[in-house]
């Protein structure tokens, strides 16, 4: 399917960052000095030339493998690694080192290990904290398979914002994200808002795979009335011709359209444009939905 000339030329001029700004350039080498992992390279992400000339990344904490099987995403379906016990300290250190004011970490899906990852997330959340106490965190989190102790966990390291994405509506869930499930995750936002008031809950959407814009909506109304704050709608590109195909690419207006339609049903912030990713201006939507 051809690139429409709106995505074309956005993610032409973010790779011309990452080749040739001076910011970029240190970013990428401080991520192989510390042998930091992101998602930014193991999704593919279209923005990582910008966030890596702010001095930014998303990080990837319990390595690079992922014990699930949904056909949209580039993380490797290998045999995880054991998780490693420094990695907390090493992000924590780099997130001093580039004076993030926000940052944002995820994992792969790790249904190998008893908690699924969540004290790695905890000891993550408590570095950052001890080095940089004024930095606003937010994990992007796994389902936990329902664990609740291991939604506890995190919490108990008190992060201003919890994100887990729910990603396509229900319908597609069999297809293409067969080991997760639709009413588990939405239970997972409930579960964090109700436990923690105070915590600024998050989640995402990729369409493109699909779905109608009546099952988009459909899918933003039980985001809401699960509770969730902040919501991210972006563009699906297939990070290779293996991966689910693109069904369809929305204009500018249609994102327009799904974003006044999110905030009609009484979301505090909503990022909706075709790049739009759960890490992409995760400030300025924490920033909207505080105030």
């Amino acid at each position: 399917m051809k690139y429409p000339d709106w995505i074309v030329k956005e993610v032409g001029e973010k790779k011309r960052f990452f080749h040739k700004e001076e910011n970029a350039i240190e970013t990428d080498e401080d991520l192989k000095e510390y042998r930091a992992n992101t998602i930014c390279y193991e999704a593919k992400c279209p923005n990582k030339g910008k966030c890596f000339k702010e001095k930014h990344a998303t990080f990837l904490i319990l390595g690079t493998e992922c014990t699930r099987n949904c056909k949209f995403c580039s993380v490797s379906k290998d045999k995880p690694k054991p998780p490693d016990p420094k990695e907390p300290e090493k992000i924590a250190k780099l997130v001093e080192k580039w004076q993030i004011k926000y940052v944002v970490f995820t994992s792969p899906t790790r249904d190998d290990l008893k908690d699924g990852g969540a004290e790695q997330f905890k000891e993550t959340i408590t570095q950052i904290k001890k080095l940089s106490p004024d930095t606003i965190i937010e994990p992007l989190i796994p389902d936990f398979k329902g664990n609740t102790k291991s939604l506890d966990s995190i919490l108990s390291a008190n992060p201003e914002v919890i994100s887990h994405n729910i990603e396509m509506p229900e319908r597609l869930y069999k297809e293409i994200r067969p080991k997760a499930n639709y009413k588990r995750s939405l239970e997972t936002i409930r579960y964090i808002k109700e436990k923690s008031p105070k915590t600024i809950t998050k989640s995402s959407l990729i369409i493109g795979l699909g779905e109608n814009m009546e099952e988009i909506k459909k899918t933003l109304t039980d985001i809401k009335n699960n509770l969730c704050d902040i919501i991210v709608i972006g563009q699906y590109l297939n990070p290779t011709e293996e991966h689910y195909p693109i069904i369809k690419f929305y204009s500018p207006k249609e994102f327009k359209e799904i974003e006044n339609y999110s905030l009609q049903i009484g979301f505090k912030a909503v990022v909706s444009s075709p790049l739009a990713r759960t890490s992409y201006t995760a400030y300025e939507a924490y920033k909207k939905a505080v105030t």
